[in-house]
């Protein structure tokens, strides 16, 4: 068996659409919303089988991954996430690049050498690198206008990914991927009116327009903290609400909070834009917590730690 395994947000999506436009294999997709990221543990793997595994933390996939090593799997791992010690295996072919500035697609491009290299632009504007994205755009010729598209289609992907369930997504994200595998031009997603792209853009701006009447319940010099409530659109803007609050105050962190309704939050923090460090060691402290330097996130914060949460912010960053 194939299996490929990604994350459901645009930088996974994007990265394997790079792999299958290149090399077309029939596969058992593997993927969820952004945070179902422990998605080795949903396969049961046989000795020969094939699996690609692309934008999910080694670190937290990793008695799976050596399970199926073990057992006579072939392992092709790419990410830039929180990795822990990579394992020594033949069967184990692994590229991981922990850069801040980098993401899985970006380095699938340079796997590929850069056959589907707008793709991988727009997996690094869904993945809020927009500094590096705009310096790619630039350097691939692209107009300020084509720049801007390619950004907002980034974006939309990655808007997708989030919340609680898959129940909660405009498209479960293996459907997405299909979609878009039409397309070896993400310019062509744009341009083709029944494609993602136009149902994407309106839900997106409704779940914005609310998120953007929430007031801060926690601001200083170092880090605003926004509340969302238990609600399907919550779960869905939380990330890019995250990303945007980042590039309007780029010295600053930010968290975004939904309710669980349990107890408890789900959190997005976003490291500040000129000090992209230090979200996932932060986020890593508390349990079901984990991500990268400059964006992480806690799947269930005990609202009795929110305090704990926001003092250990403010400390990293003062």
């Amino acid at each position: 068996m194939n299996y490929d395994i990604f994350n459901g947000d645009a930088d996974g999506i994007i990265a394997l659409l790079q792999l299958r436009l290149a090399n077309p294999m029939e596969s058992e997709l593997l993927t969820g919303v952004k945070r179902d990221i422990q998605l080795l543990d949903k396969v049961t793997v046989r000795s020969g089988d094939n699996l690609t595994v692309l934008d999910i933390s080694m670190e937290k996939n990793r008695h799976a991954l050596q399970a199926a090593l073990e057992v006579g799997a072939t392992v092709y791992y790419a990410d830039h996430h929180r990795c822990g010690v990579i394992p020594r295996h033949q069967n184990l072919q692994a590229h991981i690049d922990l850069d801040a500035n980098t993401c899985t697609a970006l380095i699938i491009d340079q796997l590929l050498g850069g056959q589907f290299h707008l793709w991988a632009i727009t997996a690094a504007f869904g993945d809020n690198l927009i500094a590096k994205a705009d310096k790619l755009a630039e350097q691939a010729g692209l107009s300020k206008d084509q720049a801007e598209q390619l950004n907002e289609l980034g974006t939309l992907i990655n808007y997708n990914g989030y919340g609680s369930k898959t129940q909660d997504l405009h498209f479960h994200p293996a459907e997405l991927y299909l979609a878009l595998l039409k397309y070896a031009n993400p310019f062509d997603v744009i341009a083709d009116v029944d494609s993602p792209f136009y149902p994407l853009q309106s839900a997106y701006q409704q779940d914005m327009d609310k998120a953007l009447a929430v007031e801060s319940c926690h601001r200083s010099a170092n880090l605003s903290v926004f509340e969302l409530p238990d609600s399907a659109w919550a779960r869905r803007i939380s990330g890019v609400y995250g990303n945007y609050l980042a590039n309007q105050e780029p010295d600053s962190a930010h968290g975004v909070l939904t309710d669980n309704n349990d107890g408890s939050y789900t959190v997005s923090l976003r490291a500040p834009l000129n000090n992209k460090q230090g979200a996932g060691d932060i986020c890593s402290q508390f349990d079901t917590g984990g991500g990268r330097a400059a964006a992480a996130g806690i799947n269930a914060l005990a609202k009795a730690d929110l305090n704990r949460f926001i003092k250990a912010v403010e400390e990293f960053y003062t």
